[in-house]
């Protein structure tokens, strides 16, 4: 208790004097901030061409985990785990793709209780449409702006992050017996 009142304390005496400036413009607080508006800034690019081919981002995002998943499904408690959806969130998204014929639920073989996500070829095609468009945004608003060796010293950094921060977020990436996808994940 004493140690978290002299912490309290010091950190409202820092607060008022000098050391407030120092915290105040601490560069870790701005790489932090400027990875959040580069991330926003990008979705916001994005969104006008995924609305103009009937999509969501979440549901753009879950097509293309899919896509990129070992015979182009997933459990679906691994499916909410690589997105930033909860559980019941992402039934409900599967329940929009679904109806409109972009996956199908499959049982798992092993487990009855076990649903996986899969994609269809309606969801293959309505991906592959998108695709061009959505790369041309990436080249626009990102890979064109940064070197080859930024990308790459950008993407291990991430990986990083990702990894520390989300570990789960790898889950279902390789089936049994497949071998890993080639990025070595399912990141957007």
């Amino acid at each position: 208790m004493t140690g978290n009142t002299s912490t309290s304390s010091t950190s409202s005496a820092d607060a008022s004097g000098a050391g407030a400036e120092a915290l105040f413009n601490d560069p870790r607080i701005t790489a932090v901030g400027l990875f959040a508006e580069a991330f926003t800034g990008l979705i916001a690019k994005f969104a006008t061409q995924f609305a103009a081919h009937g999509l969501a981002q979440a549901e753009f995002e879950v097509l293309v985990r899919l896509s990129r998943s070992p015979g182009g499904s997933l459990r679906m408690s691994d499916l909410a785990a690589q997105t930033s959806l909860t559980t019941s969130g992402i039934t409900r998204l599967v329940d929009r793709l679904e109806k409109t014929s972009l996956l199908r639920r499959v049982a798992c073989p092993s487990d009855r209780r076990g649903l996986f996500a899969e994609l269809t070829p309606a969801g293959r095609d309505r991906l592959a449409a998108v695709l061009p468009g959505h790369l041309e945004l990436i080249d626009r608003w990102f890979g064109d702006l940064l070197e080859p060796d930024e990308v790459a010293a950008l993407l291990s950094a991430l990986r990083k992050i990702r990894d520390a921060v989300r570990p789960e977020a790898t889950a279902g990436a390789s089936a049994p017996g497949r071998a890993r996808h080639p990025a070595g994940d399912h990141g957007l």
